[in-house]
């Protein structure tokens, strides 16, 4: 080698040099991938090849008050940018800039989200079916109540086990025993992912995958976790494929496989049972995880806020009395219960984060100039925290949704909120939420960790895809 950097007149170069040759160079190949396009919304200066993931932190979960805390005309005015896992992605904080814009990921996106809309609908509302899991749900929910006897008990799986059998009866078309054990391990294996999901090593593993793949750590636990859960599903599904009679659609996934055979010359479209799989897990995951820490955060509000559950349960007795249980019929005479639930849905603060979005054009947005590719991902946050939207924002206020005559009212922020992230689980936590308080009055365990809640949520929130909350116990007086 050396002889060879002789005849060539090389021969200054060494190994360091050759070292340092290429550090250089691929620094400054990765200064110029990424470097910012003329108007593109201005952010903090990322490093070389980690990009920002260094300022995603643990005890920053919600950004809206880290960002809020800044002078905008110092750090990152809105809209602004990072770079997560080596891309170019945009935090959107002003929610009314998103109107009229829409980022689609393309034709087999459309295709899925427009099957799943219907069907969802037709074997939801539609045939009354999403009525009828849920009054069975409630019976088996307050009964599961009543067994504590009064008893401190952590309430975190059995709404977790109401909420997955009713979202399982929708997509599979029945429901599992509490006490069944895959169903429960189903339900645990999910709730761990999606809380070791925030982990510094997971986000990590977002953006070094090569490298992460080899070293333990919390990210293997949440492949691990997926790939069981995954199983799981295909063997439900699996078993509709056995059972499946095109002409008596059972459910979602019996009409899914009805489409796969009318879509067998549009490939595009991606419908196959690998789509099928995902689908049945985004639905799963997403429906479970929201609506049972949307009432698990009820529940401490009204531990909480004894005056509010005072009025909900006054209402519920009004319009409900104790001898049937809720229905979705009821809703438009529950206002203040309808304004609990979303107000819990609010200052719970259960998705701070809405799903990133694709730029699939070169489109303009706040004025600032957004590239074909870049990840858009808005702060859900700020919308629901908004003091120019809300009158008491960092206050747990139900009179947020209430006009003056107490009648139920639609907020425009909350509602582009929900479209952003799709609360399509706020029926489903009214009606089981009232059911709870219809039959099981609560009232909080002294010593546990449910009186020291303050009017900041974060206090008791854990790290994760949602703002889980941490593991607290009540006791339940039961109604005769």
């Amino acid at each position: 080698m050396e002889t060879l950097y002789s005849v060539l007149g090389f021969e200054w170069i060494d190994g360091r040099s050759i070292l340092i040759f290429l550090c250089v160079f691929l620094l400054l190949s990765d200064i110029w991938k990424y470097r910012v396009p003329k108007n593109f919304p201005p952010g903090p200066w990322a490093l070389p090849f980690l990009g920002d993931i260094h300022r995603i932190r643990p005890d920053r979960i919600h950004l809206h008050s880290h960002v809020s805390s800044h002078s905008p005309k110092t750090f990152y005015p809105v809209p602004y940018k990072m770079y997560i896992n080596a891309e170019t992605s945009l935090l959107v904080i002003q929610y009314n800039i998103l109107i009229g814009i829409a980022l689609s990921n393309g034709y087999l996106w459309k295709k899925q989200r427009k099957f799943a809309n219907t069907h969802l609908r037709y074997f939801g509302e539609g045939q009354k079916s999403l009525e009828k899991y849920i009054e069975v749900e409630c019976s088996f929910l307050c009964e599961a109540f009543k067994e504590e006897q009064g008893r401190p008990f952590n309430p975190h799986y059995i709404m977790t086990n109401a909420i997955g059998n009713i979202i399982f009866s929708v997509v599979f078309g029945h429901r599992f025993e509490y006490s069944d054990p895959s169903f429960r391990r189903i339900l645990e294996l999910d709730n761990d992912a999606v809380v070791l999901a925030g982990s510094a090593q997971t986000q990590l593993y977002d953006a070094f995958p090569g490298l992460m793949k080899y070293l333990p750590g919390p990210h293997q636990t949440v492949h691990a976790n997926y790939r069981e859960i995954v199983a799981f599903l295909n063997r439900e599904i699996e078993k509709h494929q056995e059972e499946w009679n095109p002409d008596d659609p059972r459910d979602f996934t019996d009409a899914y496989l009805s489409e796969m055979e009318k879509k067998k010359e549009d490939p595009r479209a991606g419908f196959n049972i690998e789509t099928l799989l995902v689908c049945t897990l985004d639905l799963i995951e997403a429906g479970t995880e929201s609506a049972s820490t949307t009432l698990r955060w009820a529940l401490v509000f009204m531990m909480n806020y004894p005056e509010i559950q005072e009025k909900v349960q006054a209402e519920i007795d009004r319009v409900v009395g104790q001898s049937r249980l809720p229905t979705l019929a009821d809703r438009p005479n529950l206002p203040y219960t309808d304004a609990v639930i979303h107000e819990t849905q609010r200052f719970g603060n259960i998705v701070p984060l809405g799903f990133p979005k694709m730029a699939n054009k070169d489109s303009t947005l706040g004025g600032y100039f957004i590239p074909k590719g870049t990840a858009v991902t808005t702060i859900l946050s700020s919308v629901l925290f908004d003091k120019n939207e809300w009158e008491t924002p960092d206050v747990f206020n139900p009179e947020h949704f209430l006009d003056s005559e107490g009648k139920f009212r639609r907020r425009d922020a909350f509602f582009l909120a929900c479209v952003m992230f799709r609360f399509s689980s706020c029926p489903v936590s009214q009606i089981l939420f009232s059911c709870v308080l219809q039959v099981c009055p609560l009232y909080p365990n002294l010593l546990l960790l449910c009186t020291y809640f303050s009017a900041s949520p974060s206090l008791l929130c854990g790290v994760g895809f949602s703002s889980c909350l941490l593991e607290f116990h009540v006791s339940m007086s039961l109604v005769s």
